[in-house]
This record gives structure tokens, C-alpha cells and sequence, in this order.
């Protein structure tokens, strides 16, 4: 079958990201693009109705008034009509910005009137309220558009519309136009996206997103990793992430692969069962829950059962390791079939993950521990390296390829060098252009000769793997002069199934210690079974066997994973969960360690006060 992309019509249009999906509309009208699940049911979306909707999208924005270089911004779930308004607005030239749906009314505000959006899809009542309780603090937005109408449809505020009326007012008119009259005006060089960075030191800045820099090495990437218009995807990352703009527009718009959109994050576990994905991006949390869903479910299995599952990951453990170094015999291969048929193929199943061929994870690292754990039953995941700087991915392990503990080598048509310092320096053409009204920040991330400045410490060795240490913003300096990365604490710490968040603690300080946030979860289900009665987080944080069982587990986690002068010494149970509503995490659900460390200072100094030891 002949690649869209490399047809006449692909290459005249397909150099924008409407373009690409109008390429696919071309070629491809009948074949399924999109599947929504709704009331239990999988509803399709054929290529050519995708691209009818977002042509109806686009010409009721023109309608109200939108054009070159406005602004939308979305506050909703990932489903269709998220793609429909960013592409929308795009193909007028314009620009979408993505407000995460967990962000209180004030972080909405901000990215609002940041990008000085004029309109904005609000996915129901919910987000519509945070927008009217607000409204007179966004003096510039005129069109407040909601996709799922239940309890608005008695409110009076005039900029309300409803997404029914919108889509079929554009979708009245669209037959009386020329569809790619408005594709011959796009410029790959203009914005297309304003992505915002996830605010973990500050306010978060809106990364502009070309067309061209979006898809400058999607190719590139799905190329190596052979994705084609047979792969499909789980759409459940938010949107906003530019994690998963990766899978959900950039590899579907480029290679046609299939997105399914679940009921709700709530439903993540059993839309994966349905939708048996072959592409999968997970975030690490999402690797950290899945292994300790199944390491709690080994806890309380049967004798047999739990003797049989350890026996064979102590086997998988084993093959898999053999299989990174090269050196797998048939013996080997053999008894890995027999550990696969015996367990882990049915425990893959189970997971949603049975057809899985490329298993990646991004976002943040991911502690080399887990990917052992995850390799040995048989998830051959693999660690990549990104930001939104720089529009997506730059880095990651190949399938066969791949070195536990690094984040690859450079995608075809990346430079990458370490500079004195140690911070890694990245020049490729998925760069942003800048960030949106900030030219001293965008001065300060991309120097004159186009290297992007990442903020992050690392090494690239003989084979051109990238190996990363930390944050150079975050690097703890002990008192005795030990540079230490908190980032390598902190997983090592979260592969224990207990244990949730974490924030180390050690900058001039005489050792290291730590703020542990529980799993309340696992340990609940942990205590439960050891009938020990709680009422609430705090009540189960304070019990001294749930100490006792944290002080366990970084005992282990010390003496496996980390060198003696990482290794935590002393720490305190938080007495709440992490909380984006109290400016602890980001949307991103990324701690914020500054307000963390100042919220809990108390409980730091009483870490320190009666141990001076020397690190």
C-alpha cells in the first residue's frame, strides 16, 4: 500500500498537521481513524468523517471571527472533539493551548489569559464552572463552548454554546467550500500548538509548537520502530503532555495508526484489557502501579501460586538479562517459553498488554529496577528521552538494542553533546520556537547556534547512549561535598509497591533522608490483611507497623539499588497525600519539591536535629 505521505497529494499537503490528516481523509476515507467508547460501546470514526468535522470546526471558528494566529484554549478529556478543536483552530492558522481538566480555576485563568485565548472547550459542567466563576478575570475570551451539555443548559451566560450546534452549523456549510483552500495557506513554520511546561520551579512557560518541528522526526521514529496503519492506541495520557501528542496526533497523523479514546482515566485498566493496544506509552507511574497491582495480588495468592510466580521471575529475571547482553542460549530460550506459557503470557492478558509489541516510557525516568521487573514477564519496555522543548522525543532504546538505566541514542537527524558542566546540550529540528511572550527565557534554552540548553545532567557513551543523572536545577550537594541526583533516589524508592511519592532531602545537609508519601492503596490492602483497623491516610501513616513495614522497604531498596552515600537514613511518613490543589504536584502529577520541603520544614529539621553524622 502506498504511503500517503508519498503521493502527489501527500506531498503538497502533508506538511502540516491538518494536512497529514487530510492526506489520510484522501487516500484512506472508509478506514476507521478514531474509536470512542461510550455507555460500554466502541463508536468509529472513519478518516474521511475526521476530517469532515475538523473542516465543520474550523469554519464555525471563522464564523465567530478566529483566524491567523488566534488562540483557543481546551480544558477537556482526551477524546474526538479534543483533535477536532486543535485541528480546527489550526488550519485557520491559529493555535490550541491544553489545560489539564485536574488545574483549579486560577491555574485555568493563567494559561487563558497567558495565551490570550479567545475561545475555549470546556468538556462539561465541571469546567464550565471553573470558567464562569472566573470570567470577569479573563476579560478577552468571548466563546465558552461545552461538549457535554447536562446541567448548563439552564444557565444564561450569553458566550455559552453548546458542541452539537456548533459542529452541525460548520458541518451545514462545508460542502459549499473548497476543503483545501485553507490547507494551501498554512505555513509548517508557524505555531501550531502552545504547550506548557509543567511549572515545577515556577510559573509554566507556553512552549510554541510549529508544525514543522512536530513532525520534523515522526517519521524518523516510526520508521525504526516498523509503525504502520495496523498499530493501534490507548489515548488516556492528558493531551496537554506533549507525551502523548506523540501517539495520539503526531504517529496517527503520520502513519494512520488507529486511536482509541476510553470512557475515563477511572477506566484506564479495563479499556486496556478491551483495546489489547500494540503501541503503549506509559509514564512511570503507570509502570509503578501496574507491577505493584501485581506484586499485591501475589501477596495474597495461594502458597502454590505465589511460589510458582516468584520461581518464574527469578527465571525471566535471568533470560531477560542474558537477552540485553546478546548471549541467550537455546536452552535459555526454551525455558523462557515455559515461564511464558506457564505465567506471564496469561499475566499480560490480563494487564491489556498481550499484543504489545513497542512498550515505552517517557516523561520522567523511570528506575532501572522496575524495567528488570517489567522485562522478566515478558514487557520489554523501553526507556526514551523527551521534553517539550523539544516538540516530543530526541531519544530512545531501539527493540534489541536496548541498555537498562540509559535513555537510548538520538533519533536520525539529532546532535547531542554534554557541555562543561555536564549539562546535555540537544540541536535537531523538532526544536520549539520559543516560548510564547518570553524572549529572555527563549534566549536562555536555545543559545545562537541552535543547541537547546535541557537542564539536564548526563553522559553519552562510546556508543552514543545517553545516560542521565538528574536535574542540574535539583543536584543535592551533601555537606561533606557528595553531588547526588534526588531524581535516582526517588525511583529506587517508588519501585517498592508501598511507596508512592517521594522527595530526598541532603543539599548541605549531613546525609540523606527523605518525606515518603504511602500508597494508601497498597497499604491499606496490606493492612487489611493484617486486621489492623484504620480510619483515614493520616491514621494509616501513623500506625508504627506501616513505619515499621516503610523502613523495611528502604532497607531492601538501600542495600540493592543504591550507593552508600544515596542511601536514606532516616524519614517521615507525609500525614497527607500530595496534592495539586495545594500546589504540590504539578498537572503533571510532578512534585513540587520547593513547596513540599518549606510546607514540611518542621518535619526536615526534626530529621536532622539529633544526627550529625558526616555523609
Amino acid at each position: 500500500m502506498t504511503h500517503p505521505l508519498d503521493t502527489e497529494f501527500g506531498q503538497r499537503y502533508g506538511n502540516t498537521l491538518p494536512g497529514r490528516l487530510a492526506c489520510w481523509a484522501e487516500a484512506h476515507p472508509q478506514v476507521v481513524a478514531l474509536r470512542e467508547k461510550e455507555m460500554g460501546l466502541w463508536k468509529e470514526v472513519t478518516w474521511a468523517t475526521y476530517w469532515r468535522n475538523v473542516q465543520a470546526v474550523a469554519e464555525q471558528f471563522a464564523e465567530w471571527g478566529l483566524g491567523q494566529g488566534d488562540r483557543i484554549a481546551i480544558l477537556c478529556g482526551n477524546r474526538p472533539e479534543w483533535l477536532y478543536a486543535d485541528l480546527g483552530i489550526q488550519l485557520l492558522g491559529g493555535m490550541s493551548a491544553g489545560v489539564y481538566e485536574t488545574n483549579p480555576a486560577d491555574d485555568v485563568v493563567y494559561v487563558v489569559n497567558h495565551s490570550q485565548s479567545r475561545a475555549i472547550v470546556c468538556e462539561d459542567q465541571e469546567q464550565v464552572d471553573k470558567v464562569l466563576e472566573r470570567l470577569a478575570d479573563m476579560p478577552q475570551l468571548e466563546h465558552i463552548l461545552v461538549v457535554e451539555p447536562r446541567g448548563t443548559l439552564v444557565y444564561s451566560e450569553p458566550r455559552l454554546s453548546l458542541w452539537k450546534d456548533f459542529l452541525d452549523q460548520g458541518l451545514a456549510r462545508i460542502d459549499q467550500l473548497d476543503p483545501l483552500a485553507r490547507l494551501a495557506e498554512l505555513d509548517p513554520q508557524q505555531p501550531a500548538n502552545i504547550v506548557y511546561t509543567s511549572g515545577t520551579t515556577g510559573r509554566p512557560k507556553g512552549a510554541l509548537l510549529t508544525h514543522h518541528s512536530a513532525l520534523a522526526l515522526v517519521r524518523n521514529q516510526a520508521q525504526d520502530l516498523g509503525v504502520s496503519a495496523g498499530d493501534c492506541v490507548l489515548s488516556y495520557l492528558p493531551l496537554c503532555h506533549v507525551a502523548e501528542k506523540i501517539y495520539t496526533l503526531f504517529f496517527a497523523l503520520t502513519e494512520g495508526t488507529t486511536v482509541h479514546f476510553g470512557e475515563s482515566i477511572e477506566t484506564v485498566r479495563e479499556d486496556l484489557a478491551e483495546v489489547a493496544p500494540t503501541l503503549f506509552l506509559g509514564v512511570p507511574r503507570i509502570w509503578e502501579k501496574m507491577a505493584a497491582t501485581v506484586q499485591v495480588k501475589m501477596l495474597d495468592a495461594d502458597p502454590i501460586k505465589r511460589w510458582l510466580f516468584r520461581r518464574c521471575l527469578a527465571i525471566g529475571e535471568s533470560i531477560a538479562e542474558q537477552r540485553l547482553s546478546g548471549r541467550l542460549s537455546a536452552g535459555e530460550k526454551l525455558k523462557g517459553w515455559l515461564v511464558d506459557r506457564l505465567v506471564f503470557a496469561a499475566l499480560r492478558e490480563r494487564l491489556g498488554l498481550g499484543r504489545c509489541r513497542y512498550a515505552g516510557s517517557g516523561a520522567a525516568p523511570i528506575a532501572p529496577e522496575l524495567l528488570s521487573w517489567l522485562h522478566a514477564i515478558g514487557i520489554p519496555v523501553t526507556e526514551g528521552y523527551g521534553m517539550t522543548e523539544l516538540s516530543g522525543l530526541s531519544h530512545y532504546n531501539r527493540p534489541g538494542a536496548m541498555r537498562l538505566g540509559s535513555v537510548g541514542q538520538p533519533i536520525k537527524g539529532v546532535e547531542h553533546r554534554i557541555a562543561d558542566d555536564g549539562e546535555l546540550l540537544v540541536r535537531c529540528e523538532s526544536i520549539i520556537k520559543g516560548y510564547l511572550d518570553n524572549p529572555e527565557a527563549t534566549a536562555e534554552a536555545i543559545d545562537s547556534e541552535g543547541w537547546l540548553h535541557t537542564g539536564d545532567i548526563g553522559e553519552i557513551d562510546a556508543d552514543d547512549y545517553l545516560w542521565l543523572t538528574g536535574r542540574k536545577k535539583e543536584i543535592m550537594i551533601t555537606a561533606g561535598g557528595k553531588n547526588i541526583a534526588p531524581a535516582k533516589i526517588e525511583n529506587a524508592l517508588k519501585t517498592s509497591p508501598f511507596i508512592k511519592e517521594v522527595v530526598s532531602i541532603g543539599d548541605a545537609r549531613p546525609f540523606v533522608a527523605a518525606l515518603i508519601q504511602i500508597d494508601y492503596d497498597m497499604v491499606g490492602n496490606w493492612a487489611q490483611q493484617r486486621n489492623l483497623a484504620y480510619t483515614s491516610f493520616p491514621d494509616l501513616a501513623a500506625k508504627p507497623d506501616v513505619i515499621k513495614l516503610i523502613d523495611a522497604e528502604i532497607l531492601r531498596i538501600n542495600e540493592q539499588a543504591l550507593a552508600r552515600v544515596e542511601q536514606v537514613r532516616k524519614f517521615k511518613l507525609l500525614p497527607k497525600e500530595l496534592h495539586q490543589d495545594d500546589d504540590e504536584l504539578t498537572a503533571t502529577q510532578k512534585v513540587r519539591r520547593k513547596n513540599v520541603m518549606a510546607r514540611y520544614a518542621g518535619m526536615i529539621e526534626a530529621l536532622y536535629s539529633k544526627n550529625q553524622e558526616a555523609a
